[in-house]
């Protein structure tokens, strides 16, 4: 069996199968943005939290249809670190006594319930939170276009933005279709899926100007190829390990990192195609060429005094 630094795929020759993939899953991610709509969690809604302690583990689905039964309307019950915390989440804003109230209701089971905390987040702070967040996220997209046009060139940016930009949207489609909670923990596995990504993608951008600048031939998807199969090893090893861990903590972390876990392991996997097929399979409709990559004079003079 070849080791992977041997391997010679062919990913550009691969690459119009790939555009249809993605936008098959563009069109998904989109339509069940606009259609089903993001289940937005309390970070952005607002409403109230109450964590409680029990002696023994309890039916959270006996939590929940008792505390429907009382009236509370939209409630969310999980556990929260040992499987007799309990964590609660109640879509209205209620005052500081509800927590008292919860618990006297669980209580009348016969149960052992502690209150060990009670907050609630107002509506204006949840419309904050949703605005600062989107205004943030579209603030790291642009750092990111400026910083690979800096350290490439412009069409590299565009490349690598539009590859981000993919793999945001099929995340954020994911949680739409399946009505995943979307909260604060979503949106930060979201920005680590943008640093994550962006680091494949200068690995690859790195190599792929590299290979134009050394190769002696002007065919770029070949040129391409290369430098893709050369970077192989690097990506699967980086991606695989991270992958099992985040199934680690799918499986074992519990209820309130599970929607982090499956966010940061959509994107991931989504990062890793889009790196290849969206971030440097896009430089060849842009027409990078050789010409494009000439080193500035400013360039030539540092390589020359890092020379020994």
């Amino acid at each position: 069996m070849k080791p992977l630094s041997h391997l010679q795929i062919d990913f550009m020759g691969r690459r119009k199968f790939a555009y249809i993939v993605s936008a098959a899953m563009l069109i998904a991610s989109i339509a069940a943005i606009v259609i089903l709509q993001l289940n937005f969690g309390l970070d952005f809604t607002g409403g109230t939290l109450i964590e409680v302690r029990y002696g023994a583990a309890p039916s959270l689905d006996a939590i929940r249809v008792l505390l429907e039964e009382s009236g509370f309307q939209d409630v969310s019950v999980q556990t929260f670190g040992a499987s007799t915390e309990v964590l609660i989440r109640l879509q209205q804003a209620f005052d500081a006594d509800v927590g008292g109230e919860v618990v006297n209701l669980l209580r009348a089971d016969g149960d052992t319930v502690n209150l060990v905390r009670s907050e609630f987040v107002g509506s204006q702070v949840g419309d904050q939170l949703r605005d600062q967040s989107g205004l943030g996220l579209l603030v790291a997209l642009g750092v990111v276009m400026v910083y690979v046009a800096l350290r490439f060139q412009y069409k590299f940016a565009i490349g690598a933005l539009l590859a981000l930009l993919h793999d945001v949207v099929i995340v954020v489609g994911v949680f739409a279709l399946f009505q995943l909670d979307f909260d604060l923990t979503v949106l930060a596995a979201i920005l680590a899926v943008i640093g994550y990504s962006l680091n494949d993608t200068i690995v690859v951008y790195d190599r792929v100007r590299e290979a134009i600048r050394t190769s002696r031939i002007d065919d770029m998807p070949q040129i391409f190829n290369e430098a893709i199969n050369a970077t192989l090893s690097r990506t699967l090893a980086t991606s695989g390990t991270t992958v099992l861990v985040l199934l680690a903590l799918l499986l074992l972390g519990g209820d309130m990192i599970e929607n982090f876990a499956i966010a940061l392991l959509v994107g991931i996997v989504v990062g890793t195609f889009s790196s290849i097929y969206i971030a440097a399979a896009l430089l060849l409709p842009l027409k990078l060429s050789r010409e494009d990559l000439i080193p500035t004079k400013k360039e030539l003079d540092e390589e020359e005094e890092e020379l020994p």
